[in-house]
Protein backbone atom coordinates (compact mmCIF):
# COMPACT_ATOMS: atom_id res chain seq x y z
CA UNK A 1 0.00 0.00 0.00
CA UNK A 2 2.74 2.51 0.78
CA UNK A 3 4.45 2.41 -2.85
CA UNK A 4 0.73 3.19 -3.75
CA UNK A 5 0.52 6.27 -1.84
CA UNK A 6 3.94 7.35 -2.91
CA UNK A 7 2.84 6.66 -6.47
CA UNK A 8 -0.43 9.22 -5.73
CA UNK A 9 0.88 11.45 -3.77
CA UNK A 10 4.09 12.04 -5.87
CA UNK A 11 3.37 15.25 -7.73
CA UNK A 12 3.26 16.67 -4.45
CA UNK A 13 6.54 16.58 -4.40
CA UNK A 14 6.44 19.83 -6.94
CA UNK A 15 6.39 22.54 -5.16
CA UNK A 16 4.66 24.45 -8.39
CA UNK A 17 1.87 21.62 -8.21
CA UNK A 18 1.93 22.05 -4.47
CA UNK A 19 1.02 25.30 -4.55
CA UNK A 20 -1.72 25.18 -7.22
CA UNK A 21 -3.16 22.17 -5.64
CA UNK A 22 -3.67 23.76 -2.62
CA UNK A 23 -4.72 26.76 -3.30
CA UNK A 24 -7.73 24.54 -5.88
CA UNK A 25 -8.71 23.22 -2.78
CA UNK A 26 -9.97 26.37 -1.19
CA UNK A 27 -11.55 27.45 -4.45
CA UNK A 28 -13.53 23.78 -4.51
CA UNK A 29 -14.40 24.76 -1.39
CA UNK A 30 -16.38 27.71 -1.93
CA UNK A 31 -17.98 26.30 -5.30
CA UNK A 32 -19.23 23.36 -3.10
CA UNK A 33 -20.47 25.59 -0.53
CA UNK A 34 -22.09 27.69 -3.64
CA UNK A 35 -23.43 24.33 -5.28
CA UNK A 36 -25.47 23.63 -1.93
CA UNK A 37 -26.90 27.44 -1.83
CA UNK A 38 -27.54 27.10 -5.20
CA UNK A 39 -29.53 23.77 -4.52
CA UNK A 40 -31.28 24.56 -1.59
CA UNK A 41 -32.26 28.24 -2.71
CA UNK A 42 -33.91 26.78 -5.79
CA UNK A 43 -36.07 24.23 -3.34
CA UNK A 44 -37.24 27.35 -1.29
CA UNK A 45 -38.14 29.75 -4.65
CA UNK A 46 -40.38 26.67 -6.34
CA UNK A 47 -41.79 23.02 -5.64
CA UNK A 48 -40.77 21.77 -8.82
CA UNK A 49 -37.93 18.92 -8.97
CA UNK A 50 -37.15 19.97 -12.51
CA UNK A 51 -36.22 23.27 -11.67
CA UNK A 52 -34.26 21.83 -8.90
CA UNK A 53 -32.37 19.33 -11.60
CA UNK A 54 -31.67 22.39 -13.74
CA UNK A 55 -29.68 24.20 -10.73
CA UNK A 56 -27.37 21.52 -11.83
CA UNK A 57 -28.14 21.36 -15.62
CA UNK A 58 -27.35 24.68 -16.27
CA UNK A 59 -23.59 24.75 -14.04
CA UNK A 60 -23.11 21.70 -16.87
CA UNK A 61 -24.59 23.43 -20.02
CA UNK A 62 -21.94 25.85 -20.75
CA UNK A 63 -18.94 23.54 -20.11
CA UNK A 64 -20.40 21.48 -23.10
CA UNK A 65 -21.36 24.37 -25.23
CA UNK A 66 -18.04 26.47 -24.77
CA UNK A 67 -15.25 24.02 -24.04
CA UNK A 68 -14.18 23.08 -27.67
CA UNK A 69 -13.45 26.78 -28.10
CA UNK A 70 -11.76 27.16 -24.26
CA UNK A 71 -9.74 24.35 -25.38
CA UNK A 72 -8.49 25.98 -28.71
CA UNK A 73 -7.47 28.71 -26.38
CA UNK A 74 -5.88 26.40 -24.33
CA UNK A 75 -3.65 25.26 -26.58
CA UNK A 76 -3.14 28.41 -28.43
CA UNK A 77 -2.67 31.08 -25.76
CA UNK A 78 -0.89 31.56 -22.69
CA UNK A 79 -2.48 28.99 -20.26
CA UNK A 80 -1.80 30.60 -17.07
CA UNK A 81 -3.51 33.64 -18.76
CA UNK A 82 -6.48 32.03 -19.77
CA UNK A 83 -7.26 30.44 -16.33
CA UNK A 84 -6.74 34.21 -14.14
CA UNK A 85 -9.30 35.63 -16.73
CA UNK A 86 -11.72 32.47 -15.76
CA UNK A 87 -11.19 32.55 -12.43
CA UNK A 88 -11.26 36.43 -12.21
CA UNK A 89 -15.09 36.30 -13.82
CA UNK A 90 -16.30 33.55 -11.77
CA UNK A 91 -15.00 35.95 -8.38
CA UNK A 92 -16.86 38.74 -9.94
CA UNK A 93 -20.35 36.82 -11.02
CA UNK A 94 -20.75 35.22 -7.63
CA UNK A 95 -20.44 38.30 -5.95
CA UNK A 96 -22.50 39.77 -7.61
CA UNK A 97 -24.95 36.41 -6.70
CA UNK A 98 -24.22 37.03 -3.18
CA UNK A 99 -25.64 40.42 -3.44
CA UNK A 100 -28.45 39.66 -5.33
CA UNK A 101 -29.27 36.95 -2.80
CA UNK A 102 -28.63 39.36 0.21
CA UNK A 103 -31.50 41.77 -0.78
CA UNK A 104 -33.92 39.38 -1.20
CA UNK A 105 -34.00 39.59 -5.89
CA UNK A 106 -33.35 36.30 -6.57
CA UNK A 107 -35.88 34.61 -9.01
CA UNK A 108 -35.84 31.06 -10.17
CA UNK A 109 -34.79 32.04 -13.80
CA UNK A 110 -32.20 34.89 -12.21
CA UNK A 111 -30.42 31.61 -10.12
CA UNK A 112 -30.50 29.52 -13.38
CA UNK A 113 -28.47 32.44 -14.88
CA UNK A 114 -25.81 33.22 -11.93
CA UNK A 115 -24.92 29.41 -12.33
CA UNK A 116 -24.97 29.40 -15.86
CA UNK A 117 -22.12 32.24 -16.09
CA UNK A 118 -19.92 30.35 -13.02
CA UNK A 119 -20.48 27.24 -15.20
CA UNK A 120 -19.00 29.36 -18.12
CA UNK A 121 -15.84 30.64 -15.77
CA UNK A 122 -15.28 27.04 -15.49
CA UNK A 123 -15.70 25.59 -18.70
CA UNK A 124 -12.81 28.58 -19.97
CA UNK A 125 -11.07 27.50 -16.68
CA UNK A 126 -10.99 23.59 -16.57
CA UNK A 127 -9.14 23.02 -20.21
CA UNK A 128 -6.11 25.58 -19.36
CA UNK A 129 -5.65 23.82 -16.27
CA UNK A 130 -6.46 20.34 -17.27
CA UNK A 131 -3.96 20.50 -20.21
CA UNK A 132 -1.41 22.54 -17.78
CA UNK A 133 -0.83 19.52 -15.60
CA UNK A 134 1.39 18.38 -18.60
CA UNK A 135 4.17 21.46 -17.41
CA UNK A 136 3.69 21.16 -14.17
CA UNK A 137 4.18 17.47 -13.49
CA UNK A 138 6.64 14.84 -15.84
CA UNK A 139 4.59 12.53 -17.95
CA UNK A 140 5.17 9.40 -15.32
CA UNK A 141 3.33 11.87 -12.64
CA UNK A 142 0.63 12.77 -14.78
CA UNK A 143 -1.91 10.11 -13.44
CA UNK A 144 -0.95 10.67 -10.06
CA UNK A 145 -1.44 14.58 -10.48
CA UNK A 146 -5.38 13.43 -12.28
CA UNK A 147 -5.61 11.80 -9.89
CA UNK A 148 -5.33 14.12 -7.11
CA UNK A 149 -6.88 17.02 -8.72
CA UNK A 150 -10.00 14.79 -8.31
CA UNK A 151 -9.06 13.32 -5.03
CA UNK A 152 -8.69 17.18 -3.60
CA UNK A 153 -12.70 18.30 -4.90
CA UNK A 154 -13.55 15.09 -3.64
CA UNK A 155 -11.77 15.93 -0.37
CA UNK A 156 -13.81 19.25 -0.06
CA UNK A 157 -17.03 17.82 -1.26
CA UNK A 158 -16.65 15.54 2.15
CA UNK A 159 -16.65 18.69 4.03
CA UNK A 160 -17.54 21.43 1.68
CA UNK A 161 -21.71 20.06 1.43
CA UNK A 162 -21.77 20.13 5.37
CA UNK A 163 -20.04 23.39 5.55
CA UNK A 164 -22.31 24.81 3.00
CA UNK A 165 -25.50 23.45 4.52
CA UNK A 166 -24.47 24.90 8.10
CA UNK A 167 -23.25 28.10 6.18
CA UNK A 168 -27.53 27.83 4.88
CA UNK A 169 -29.23 26.84 7.69
CA UNK A 170 -27.88 29.55 10.40
CA UNK A 171 -26.81 32.52 7.51
CA UNK A 172 -29.12 32.06 4.34
CA UNK A 173 -27.96 31.33 0.93
CA UNK A 174 -26.47 34.80 0.26
CA UNK A 175 -23.60 34.12 2.81
CA UNK A 176 -23.15 30.96 0.78
CA UNK A 177 -22.40 32.65 -2.21
CA UNK A 178 -20.13 34.93 -0.44
CA UNK A 179 -17.93 32.47 0.84
CA UNK A 180 -17.69 31.12 -2.74
CA UNK A 181 -16.85 35.17 -4.34
CA UNK A 182 -13.93 34.83 -1.63
CA UNK A 183 -12.45 31.17 -1.91
CA UNK A 184 -11.47 32.45 -5.27
CA UNK A 185 -8.70 34.62 -4.45
CA UNK A 186 -6.20 32.09 -3.14
CA UNK A 187 -6.11 30.40 -6.78
CA UNK A 188 -5.68 33.74 -8.34
CA UNK A 189 -2.61 34.44 -6.23
CA UNK A 190 -1.28 31.37 -6.99
CA UNK A 191 -1.46 31.79 -10.34
CA UNK A 192 -0.13 35.07 -10.18
CA UNK A 193 2.97 33.42 -8.27
CA UNK A 194 3.04 30.85 -11.02
CA UNK A 195 5.76 31.28 -13.56
CA UNK A 196 5.69 28.56 -16.03
CA UNK A 197 8.49 28.42 -18.86
CA UNK A 198 6.98 29.82 -22.29
CA UNK A 199 8.59 28.25 -25.13
CA UNK A 200 8.46 31.01 -28.31
CA UNK A 201 5.71 29.26 -30.89
CA UNK A 202 7.64 28.62 -34.01
CA UNK A 203 4.34 29.45 -36.31
CA UNK A 204 1.97 31.91 -35.63
CA UNK A 205 -1.64 31.19 -33.92
CA UNK A 206 -4.00 29.42 -35.60
CA UNK A 207 -7.38 31.41 -35.98
CA UNK A 208 -9.86 30.12 -33.21
CA UNK A 209 -12.18 28.75 -35.43
CA UNK A 210 -9.59 26.27 -37.24
CA UNK A 211 -8.02 25.77 -34.25
CA UNK A 212 -11.21 24.54 -33.45
CA UNK A 213 -11.66 21.99 -36.00
CA UNK A 214 -8.16 20.99 -35.90
CA UNK A 215 -9.08 19.67 -32.25
CA UNK A 216 -12.63 17.93 -33.92
CA UNK A 217 -10.56 16.07 -36.44
CA UNK A 218 -7.61 15.35 -34.48
CA UNK A 219 -10.30 13.34 -31.98
CA UNK A 220 -12.44 12.25 -34.85
CA UNK A 221 -9.60 10.26 -36.82
CA UNK A 222 -8.80 8.79 -32.92
CA UNK A 223 -10.68 5.80 -32.50
CA UNK A 224 -9.09 5.58 -28.93
CA UNK A 225 -10.71 9.00 -27.98
CA UNK A 226 -13.66 8.45 -29.32
CA UNK A 227 -14.01 5.46 -26.85
CA UNK A 228 -13.39 7.43 -24.06
CA UNK A 229 -15.43 10.14 -25.26
CA UNK A 230 -18.34 7.72 -25.92
CA UNK A 231 -17.91 6.43 -22.61
CA UNK A 232 -17.49 9.43 -20.23
CA UNK A 233 -20.50 10.78 -21.78
CA UNK A 234 -22.78 7.91 -21.11
CA UNK A 235 -21.77 7.46 -17.44
CA UNK A 236 -21.85 10.86 -16.83
CA UNK A 237 -25.78 11.64 -18.26
CA UNK A 238 -26.71 8.23 -15.87
CA UNK A 239 -24.54 8.86 -12.65
CA UNK A 240 -25.24 12.62 -12.67
CA UNK A 241 -28.91 11.24 -11.35
CA UNK A 242 -27.77 11.61 -7.71
CA UNK A 243 -25.87 15.13 -8.17
CA UNK A 244 -29.32 16.30 -9.68
CA UNK A 245 -31.83 14.93 -7.67
CA UNK A 246 -29.92 15.02 -4.11
CA UNK A 247 -31.60 17.89 -2.88
CA UNK A 248 -34.88 16.96 -3.53
CA UNK A 249 -34.56 12.95 -1.93
CA UNK A 250 -33.01 15.28 0.68
CA UNK A 251 -36.13 16.65 1.72
CA UNK A 252 -38.98 14.77 0.04
CA UNK A 253 -37.63 10.50 1.14
CA UNK A 254 -35.78 11.60 4.38
CA UNK A 255 -36.80 14.55 5.35
CA UNK A 256 -33.79 16.37 5.62
CA UNK A 257 -33.47 19.99 5.61
CA UNK A 258 -30.07 22.22 4.15
CA UNK A 259 -27.29 20.39 6.57
CA UNK A 260 -29.11 16.94 6.09
CA UNK A 261 -28.29 17.23 2.16
CA UNK A 262 -24.68 19.15 2.93
CA UNK A 263 -24.01 15.37 4.89
CA UNK A 264 -25.20 13.35 2.10
CA UNK A 265 -23.10 14.92 -0.33
CA UNK A 266 -20.35 14.65 2.10
CA UNK A 267 -21.05 10.98 2.19
CA UNK A 268 -20.47 11.18 -2.30
CA UNK A 269 -17.06 12.95 -1.74
CA UNK A 270 -15.96 10.79 1.29
CA UNK A 271 -16.39 7.60 -0.93
CA UNK A 272 -14.79 9.41 -3.72
CA UNK A 273 -11.41 9.80 -1.76
CA UNK A 274 -11.58 6.45 -0.86
CA UNK A 275 -12.00 5.90 -4.88
CA UNK A 276 -8.92 8.15 -5.06
CA UNK A 277 -6.79 6.13 -2.69
CA UNK A 278 -7.79 2.61 -4.30
CA UNK A 279 -7.16 4.31 -7.79
CA UNK A 280 -3.45 3.57 -8.21
CA UNK A 281 -3.62 -0.42 -6.56
CA UNK A 282 -6.95 -1.11 -8.67
CA UNK A 283 -5.19 0.21 -11.95
CA UNK A 284 -2.09 -2.37 -11.37
CA UNK A 285 -4.06 -5.22 -10.77
CA UNK A 286 -7.17 -4.86 -13.31
CA UNK A 287 -7.67 -3.22 -16.79
CA UNK A 288 -9.40 -0.11 -17.55
CA UNK A 289 -12.41 -1.79 -18.92
CA UNK A 290 -12.88 -3.81 -16.10
CA UNK A 291 -12.33 -1.48 -14.00
CA UNK A 292 -15.14 1.13 -15.41
CA UNK A 293 -17.55 -1.91 -15.61
CA UNK A 294 -16.92 -2.24 -12.01
CA UNK A 295 -17.62 1.32 -11.76
CA UNK A 296 -20.98 1.32 -13.81
CA UNK A 297 -21.91 -1.18 -11.59
CA UNK A 298 -21.00 0.14 -8.30
CA UNK A 299 -22.99 3.43 -9.09
CA UNK A 300 -26.08 1.68 -10.15
CA UNK A 301 -26.49 -0.48 -7.32
CA UNK A 302 -26.33 2.86 -5.09
CA UNK A 303 -29.07 4.25 -7.19
CA UNK A 304 -31.24 1.48 -6.86
CA UNK A 305 -30.70 1.99 -3.23
CA UNK A 306 -31.40 5.00 -3.33
CA UNK A 307 -34.71 5.03 -4.49
CA UNK A 308 -35.88 2.53 -1.85
CA UNK A 309 -33.94 4.10 0.89
CA UNK A 310 -36.21 6.01 3.30
CA UNK A 311 -33.21 5.64 5.82
CA UNK A 312 -30.99 9.04 6.22
CA UNK A 313 -28.29 6.68 7.73
CA UNK A 314 -28.85 4.10 4.80
CA UNK A 315 -28.82 6.83 2.13
CA UNK A 316 -25.07 8.10 3.40
CA UNK A 317 -24.05 4.53 3.07
CA UNK A 318 -24.99 3.94 -0.04
CA UNK A 319 -23.51 7.05 -1.44
CA UNK A 320 -19.93 6.11 -0.10
CA UNK A 321 -19.44 3.60 -3.13
CA UNK A 322 -21.34 5.93 -5.37
CA UNK A 323 -18.82 8.80 -4.73
CA UNK A 324 -15.96 6.10 -5.29
CA UNK A 325 -17.21 4.53 -8.37
CA UNK A 326 -17.90 8.34 -9.74
CA UNK A 327 -13.78 9.45 -9.17
CA UNK A 328 -12.27 5.85 -10.37
CA UNK A 329 -14.35 6.17 -13.79
CA UNK A 330 -13.76 9.99 -14.31
CA UNK A 331 -10.54 10.50 -13.46
CA UNK A 332 -9.61 7.01 -15.54
CA UNK A 333 -11.29 8.89 -18.85
CA UNK A 334 -9.40 11.96 -18.24
CA UNK A 335 -6.13 10.37 -17.96
CA UNK A 336 -6.85 8.37 -21.12
CA UNK A 337 -7.59 11.40 -23.14
CA UNK A 338 -4.34 13.20 -21.71
CA UNK A 339 -1.75 10.76 -22.62
CA UNK A 340 -2.85 9.74 -25.93
CA UNK A 341 -2.90 13.33 -26.95
CA UNK A 342 0.29 14.99 -28.16
CA UNK A 343 1.23 18.69 -26.03
CA UNK A 344 0.13 20.46 -28.99
CA UNK A 345 -3.72 19.18 -29.14
CA UNK A 346 -4.33 18.12 -25.53
CA UNK A 347 -5.85 20.77 -24.66
CA UNK A 348 -8.42 20.68 -27.67
CA UNK A 349 -8.74 16.87 -26.71
CA UNK A 350 -9.63 17.56 -23.18
CA UNK A 351 -12.16 20.24 -23.72
CA UNK A 352 -14.20 17.65 -26.48
CA UNK A 353 -14.13 15.24 -23.47
CA UNK A 354 -15.79 17.37 -21.29
CA UNK A 355 -18.16 18.34 -23.69
CA UNK A 356 -19.42 14.61 -24.31
CA UNK A 357 -18.93 14.09 -20.20
CA UNK A 358 -20.60 17.34 -19.02
CA UNK A 359 -23.09 17.48 -21.89
CA UNK A 360 -23.91 14.34 -20.85
CA UNK A 361 -24.24 15.30 -17.39
CA UNK A 362 -26.20 18.90 -18.75
CA UNK A 363 -28.49 16.44 -20.44
CA UNK A 364 -28.86 13.68 -18.05
CA UNK A 365 -29.83 16.21 -15.55
CA UNK A 366 -32.45 17.58 -17.60
CA UNK A 367 -34.35 14.10 -18.20
CA UNK A 368 -33.80 12.96 -14.49
CA UNK A 369 -35.47 16.39 -13.21
CA UNK A 370 -38.46 15.60 -16.04
CA UNK A 371 -38.92 12.06 -14.90
CA UNK A 372 -38.89 12.85 -11.39
CA UNK A 373 -41.18 15.08 -11.72
CA UNK A 374 -43.35 12.56 -14.09
CA UNK A 375 -42.96 9.20 -12.97
CA UNK A 376 -41.44 10.08 -9.22
CA UNK A 377 -37.89 10.32 -7.89
CA UNK A 378 -37.59 6.67 -7.32
CA UNK A 379 -38.51 5.94 -10.98
CA UNK A 380 -36.09 8.37 -12.23
CA UNK A 381 -33.15 6.79 -9.92
CA UNK A 382 -34.44 2.90 -11.37
CA UNK A 383 -33.99 4.15 -14.63
CA UNK A 384 -30.40 5.91 -14.71
CA UNK A 385 -29.12 2.67 -12.70
CA UNK A 386 -30.28 0.59 -16.03
CA UNK A 387 -28.64 3.33 -18.07
CA UNK A 388 -24.92 2.61 -15.89
CA UNK A 389 -25.30 -1.09 -16.34
CA UNK A 390 -25.91 -0.19 -20.18
CA UNK A 391 -22.96 1.64 -19.81
CA UNK A 392 -20.66 -1.54 -18.71
CA UNK A 393 -22.42 -4.50 -20.99
CA UNK A 394 -21.33 -1.70 -23.99
CA UNK A 395 -17.80 -2.28 -23.18
CA UNK A 396 -18.84 -5.75 -24.17
CA UNK A 397 -18.36 -3.94 -27.95
CA UNK A 398 -16.01 -0.81 -27.40
CA UNK A 399 -13.71 -1.81 -24.77
CA UNK A 400 -12.13 1.33 -23.11
CA UNK A 401 -8.39 0.77 -24.07
CA UNK A 402 -5.13 0.93 -21.93
CA UNK A 403 -2.81 3.57 -21.31
CA UNK A 404 -1.58 4.93 -24.21
CA UNK A 405 2.02 4.69 -23.47
CA UNK A 406 3.39 5.72 -27.23
CA UNK A 407 5.74 8.69 -27.16
CA UNK A 408 3.49 11.58 -28.16
CA UNK A 409 6.54 14.04 -28.26
CA UNK A 410 7.19 15.97 -31.51
CA UNK A 411 9.70 14.06 -33.63
CA UNK A 412 11.04 17.21 -34.80
CA UNK A 413 12.52 16.05 -37.39
CA UNK A 414 10.95 18.16 -40.83
CA UNK A 415 13.22 20.94 -41.74
CA UNK A 416 11.10 23.48 -44.07
CA UNK A 417 12.61 23.29 -47.70
CA UNK A 418 14.04 26.11 -49.79
CA UNK A 419 11.98 27.47 -52.67
CA UNK A 420 12.81 29.02 -55.82
CA UNK A 421 9.21 30.91 -55.42
CA UNK A 422 8.89 33.56 -52.67
CA UNK A 423 5.61 31.76 -51.34
CA UNK A 424 3.81 33.55 -48.25
CA UNK A 425 2.88 31.85 -45.09
CA UNK A 426 -0.72 32.13 -46.73
CA UNK A 427 0.05 31.13 -50.23
CA UNK A 428 -2.54 28.10 -51.36
CA UNK A 429 -3.57 26.23 -51.92
CA UNK A 430 -0.61 23.89 -51.55
CA UNK A 431 -0.80 19.82 -53.00
CA UNK A 432 1.66 16.94 -52.01
CA UNK A 433 2.39 14.45 -54.23
CA UNK A 434 4.74 11.85 -52.84
CA UNK A 435 6.34 8.73 -54.93
CA UNK A 436 6.72 5.29 -54.12
CA UNK A 437 8.25 2.54 -56.24
CA UNK A 438 6.74 -1.16 -54.46
CA UNK A 439 7.20 -4.34 -55.33
CA UNK A 440 3.96 -6.91 -55.77
CA UNK A 441 4.66 -8.80 -52.72
CA UNK A 442 4.91 -5.84 -50.83
CA UNK A 443 1.56 -4.54 -51.51
CA UNK A 444 -0.57 -6.29 -48.98
CA UNK A 445 1.95 -4.44 -46.10
CA UNK A 446 2.47 -1.11 -47.98
CA UNK A 447 -1.47 -0.44 -48.41
CA UNK A 448 -1.54 -1.64 -44.23
CA UNK A 449 0.72 1.15 -43.80
CA UNK A 450 -0.88 3.18 -46.37
CA UNK A 451 -4.21 2.94 -44.50
CA UNK A 452 -2.75 4.00 -41.17
CA UNK A 453 -1.27 6.77 -42.60
CA UNK A 454 -4.03 8.31 -44.19
CA UNK A 455 -5.36 8.56 -40.78
CA UNK A 456 -2.15 10.43 -39.11
CA UNK A 457 -2.19 12.58 -42.54
CA UNK A 458 -6.18 13.40 -41.94
CA UNK A 459 -5.90 13.59 -38.54
CA UNK A 460 -2.80 16.13 -38.86
CA UNK A 461 -4.53 18.58 -41.18
CA UNK A 462 -4.47 17.17 -44.48
CA UNK A 463 -7.55 17.19 -46.95
CA UNK A 464 -8.41 15.50 -50.21
CA UNK A 465 -6.10 12.62 -49.01
CA UNK A 466 -5.96 9.86 -52.05
CA UNK A 467 -3.76 6.69 -52.85
CA UNK A 468 -2.81 6.41 -56.61
CA UNK A 469 -0.83 3.81 -58.48
CA UNK A 470 0.26 4.29 -62.01
CA UNK A 471 -1.27 2.31 -65.30
CA UNK A 472 1.62 1.89 -67.28
CA UNK A 473 4.07 1.41 -64.33
CA UNK A 474 2.43 -0.67 -62.01
CA UNK A 475 5.10 -0.59 -59.09
CA UNK A 476 4.55 3.25 -58.87
CA UNK A 477 2.46 4.65 -56.24
CA UNK A 478 1.83 8.46 -55.55
CA UNK A 479 0.25 9.21 -52.27
CA UNK A 480 -1.53 12.27 -52.70
CA UNK A 481 -3.06 15.54 -50.40
CA UNK A 482 -3.87 19.23 -50.01
CA UNK A 483 -3.43 21.39 -47.48
CA UNK A 484 -4.96 25.18 -47.27
CA UNK A 485 -1.52 27.02 -47.34
CA UNK A 486 2.31 26.72 -46.94
CA UNK A 487 1.91 27.87 -43.26
CA UNK A 488 -1.09 24.70 -42.92
CA UNK A 489 1.70 22.37 -44.86
CA UNK A 490 4.09 23.48 -42.36
CA UNK A 491 2.09 23.11 -39.06
CA UNK A 492 1.15 19.35 -40.47
CA UNK A 493 4.81 18.06 -40.76
CA UNK A 494 5.82 19.42 -37.57
CA UNK A 495 2.52 17.75 -35.57
CA UNK A 496 4.33 14.48 -36.70
CA UNK A 497 5.18 12.70 -32.95
CA UNK A 498 7.66 9.96 -32.40
CA UNK A 499 4.80 7.80 -32.22
CA UNK A 500 4.36 7.93 -35.90
CA UNK A 501 7.98 7.40 -36.92
CA UNK A 502 7.43 4.05 -37.00
CA UNK A 503 4.97 3.95 -39.80
CA UNK A 504 7.34 6.42 -41.77
CA UNK A 505 10.50 3.84 -41.57
CA UNK A 506 8.52 1.29 -42.69
CA UNK A 507 6.97 2.94 -45.59
CA UNK A 508 10.67 3.96 -46.53
CA UNK A 509 12.22 0.51 -45.92
CA UNK A 510 9.09 -1.03 -48.66
CA UNK A 511 10.29 1.53 -51.28
CA UNK A 512 12.46 0.10 -54.03
CA UNK A 513 13.61 2.99 -55.87
CA UNK A 514 17.14 5.37 -55.97
CA UNK A 515 17.25 7.14 -52.36
CA UNK A 516 14.08 8.26 -50.52
CA UNK A 517 10.47 8.52 -51.63
CA UNK A 518 10.18 11.56 -54.26
CA UNK A 519 8.37 14.43 -52.84
CA UNK A 520 6.54 17.31 -54.49
CA UNK A 521 5.05 20.07 -53.53
CA UNK A 522 2.90 22.19 -55.83
CA UNK A 523 0.85 25.44 -55.54
CA UNK A 524 -2.71 25.13 -57.60
CA UNK A 525 -3.07 27.90 -59.89
CA UNK A 526 -6.46 28.68 -61.98
CA UNK A 527 -3.82 30.27 -65.02
CA UNK A 528 -0.22 30.12 -64.59
CA UNK A 529 1.72 33.18 -65.61
CA UNK A 530 5.04 33.14 -67.78
CA UNK A 531 6.78 34.19 -64.98
CA UNK A 532 5.47 31.68 -62.23
CA UNK A 533 5.90 28.48 -64.02
CA UNK A 534 9.47 27.21 -61.71
CA UNK A 535 9.10 24.24 -60.31
CA UNK A 536 9.46 23.40 -56.55
CA UNK A 537 12.94 22.54 -55.23
CA UNK A 538 12.47 18.86 -54.86
CA UNK A 539 13.34 17.59 -51.40
CA UNK A 540 13.64 14.24 -49.63
CA UNK A 541 11.69 15.04 -46.53
CA UNK A 542 8.87 12.40 -46.18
Amino acid sequence: MSSQRNSLLAPLQHPNFRMLWLATLASNLGGLVQAVGAGWMMTTLTTSHNMVALVQATNTLPIMVFSIAAGALADNFDRRSVMLIAQSGMALVSLALAVTAWFGLLTPWLLLTFTFLIGAGTALFNPSWQASMGDVVPREDLPGAVTLNAMGFNMMRSVGPAVGGLIVAFAGAGAAFAVNAVSYLPLIGALYRWKPERAQPRLPRESLGSAMWAGVRYVSMSPNLLTVLFRGCLFGGAAIVVMALLPSLAEAYLGGGALLYGTLLGCFGLGAILGAFLNGRVRQRFSNELIVRAACLGFAVACAGLAFSRDPVLSHLLLLPAGASWVLALSLFNVSIQLASPRWVVGRALSLYQTATFGGMALGSWIWGMTSDALGLDWALLLASGVLCLCGLVGLRLALPQFDKRDLNPLDTFNEPILRLDLQPRSGPIMVMIDYQIAQEDIPTFLRLMSERRRIRIRDGARQWTLLRDLERPDIWVENYHVPTWIDYVRHNLRRTKADADNIEQLRGLHRGEGLPRVHRMIERQTVPLDDTTPLRDSPEL
